[in-house]
């Protein structure tokens, strides 16, 4: 079964069973703060999930675009990828546990032809805040017919989704695995073991709880079910290949690596496997926006582009039009799915490559047999260079790397990056505390303050200033906007002006669902391509603002307090930010 094949079958499958198809959203979330990327289907749908209607109904599906980096060290390996897709089906409020299983079954083995004998089952064992999820178990032995000695009871760690931020919607997820045919490792091997027998097909989350405070759950008014099926890992099963990267999303890609290197896959899994994968996931980054810099999502989009150039110089020895080369076979595979032709994907990658290339070099220059310490992590810092690679150019210069020199560096500087990493997870965890997944009141405000914000630039500077991007917490907005110049004093001050006048108006804001044409023809801003479904809602503050919007808001401007600009900066090229705060 071709790619094409499997995402069409999806859709339709679910679309038998009364399920309305969503577009995927784009990579770069938009106001939700608490990841830089869009690293699950349902991101997009927090306000839904939450209890907000749905302009589609209760029973949605799709094949939405993802791109995680926590596990970015992993890839490599035969099954995980930093870019992928997932597909995803939701019931807001709708059927849950037994349907949703019988759905995921349903399609597994109907539509795909897996084996019953094949797939094993885990689901929430339960502990003091939650009991045991004893209807996914006896739904799983009694109906669907999976024996007990493959229904696994997990815990938390393993069988629990949620909540996003600190408080929210959470509860128990039953998982699905396929045995890949490999021995097991041990007696006790199961699908939480990391041997790669059991591979992960599909999660269902059952949203049954909403976590309150640190340990004190609620029972949710609305249950929801959010399901998502790895796509990579179903190809592979189904086209019965032994790793992700020989399917036909990766195929055409690992064969002209080979033709460019003079060197086989399978003697180079690795090298092959990061290059492949951090160019796919770079180019989809790209296409939805993102721009590689020092910071943010960009500075993930910068790393990933590196780290497939270093991998490409260990391959070959030398970094020659690597994404002249790779690119091109990326927008083929995928076209007529995604859309990945805008000549700023190409250029974007060249220009990072050139950058980086010289900066490589006079790394590679730097490399001598004299390296303590200090300076493989300089390198590593100043110059992307990893321990690894180092140790690889030093043997390539003709200098001597005892196993005892790789062991100690290697160990060294692990220790030193996990150190490091921790903080860095530390860090994030509280730049992107709070925001949408929280459903606050405060976040629920700055949002509609961004509105406002957003049609006072429009007013001041010019109608063509669009919205590039926005991150909501509940303490602070920090919203992107298109604009090539540092704004004056008196722009600043022009544009809160505007905005608290239409505070103090008291203005109602409403709500309309309607269609994409209808609400373009009635002048409601938002980007009209598509990201959104047969309906949306357009959200319009008396005749200052309408804009198409997936919510939530509050009822009247009145509500929001003093708006505030705290800082204006750059963003990125031809980008400007806008910090800003709701002061009581």
């Amino acid at each position: 079964m071709k790619s094409e094949e499997l995402r069409e079958k999806f859709l339709e499958f679910f679309q038998t069973r009364g399920h309305k198809v969503l577009p995927s959203a784009s990579l770069l979330p938009e106001n939700d703060p608490s990841v830089l990327f869009t690293t699950a289907g349902m991101h997009p749908l927090v306000p839904y999930l939450l209890g907000e209607k749905h302009p589609l109904g209760k029973r949605l599906c799709d094949v939405q675009k993802c791109l995680r980096t926590d596990d970015i060290d992993e890839v490599g390996d035969s099954q995980h990828c930093t870019f992928f897709e997932m597909l995803g089906y939701w019931s807001l409020g709708d059927y849950f546990k037994k349907e949703s299983i019988h759905n995921t079954f349903d399609f597994y083995t109907e539509v795909l032809g897996f084996n019953k004998d094949d797939i094993s089952v885990t689901v929430f064992a339960g502990d003091e805040t939650a009991p045991f999820d004893q209807e996914s178990f006896e739904t799983w032995r009694n109906e669907i017919g999976i024996p007990e000695n493959r229904i696994y009871k997990y815990g938390r760690k393993e069988n629990w989704w949620g909540p996003v931020g600190e408080t929210g919607p959470c509860g128990p997820c039953t998982e699905m695995f396929i045995d890949s045919g490999i021995e097991k490792c041990s007696k006790n091997c199961g699908p939480s073991c990391h041997c790669d027998k059991f591979v992960e097909i599909g999660n269902n989350v059952f949203m049954e709880f909403n976590k309150i405070s640190a340990d004190e759950y609620e029972p949710l008014m609305q249950k929801n079910v959010d399901v998502g099926l790895g796509f990579e890992r179903l190809l592979m099963i189904s086209q019965k290949k032994d790793d992700v990267f020989e399917t036909d999303l990766f195929s055409p890609v690992i064969k002209k690596i080979e033709e460019l290197s003079g060197k086989k896959y399978h003697d180079n899994l690795k090298e092959f496997r990061i290059i492949a994968d951090h160019l796919r996931a770079a180019t989809f980054a790209i296409a939805d926006g993102a721009i590689p810099s020092n910071k943010g999502a960009g500075y993930v989009i910068r790393r990933l582009i590196r780290r497939a150039l270093v991998y490409s110089y260990l391959l070959v020895g030398k970094i020659d039009n690597v994404s002249n080369s790779i690119y091109p076979i990326f927008r083929d595979i995928f076209e007529g799915v995604y859309d990945l032709s805008d000549e700023k994907i190409l250029t974007t990658l060249n220009e990072e490559e050139i950058k980086y290339s010289s900066v490589l070099i006079s790394g590679v220059e730097l490399v001598g047999d004299k390296m303590d310490f200090d300076k493989f992590f300089d390198l590593y810092q100043s110059k992307g260079l990893h321990p690894e690679l180092i140790l690889e150019i030093m043997q390539r210069k003709g200098f001597e790397v005892t196993d005892r020199l790789k062991d100690e560096l290697l160990s060294e500087f692990n220790n030193r990056l996990k150190k490091h990493q921790e903080l860095s997870r530390t860090a994030s965890a509280g730049m992107f505390k709070g925001g949408l997944a929280d459903n606050k009141i405060e976040t629920t405000r700055l949002h509609t303050a961004a509105h406002l914000l957003l049609a006072a630039l429009r007013q001041i500077l010019s109608p063509d200033v669009l919205q590039k991007g926005s991150n909501i917490t509940d303490e602070r907005l920090r919203f992107d906007f298109n604009w090539s110049e540092k704004l004056t004093p008196s722009q600043i001050e022009q544009i809160e002006s505007i905005v608290n006048e239409k505070i103090k108006e008291n203005i109602p804001v409403e709500v309309k669902e309607s269609s994409i044409a209808d609400a373009k023809a009635s002048g409601a801003s938002g980007v009209f391509d598509d990201r959104y479904g047969e309906k949306v809602k357009v959200y319009t503050i008396g005749s200052f603002s309408k804009e198409i919007c997936g919510g939530p808001h509050v009822k009247n401007t009145g509500e929001l307090g003093v708006f505030k600009i705290t800082k204006e900066e750059s963003s990125s090229a031809g980008v400007r930010r806008i910090k800003a705060v709701l002061e009581n």
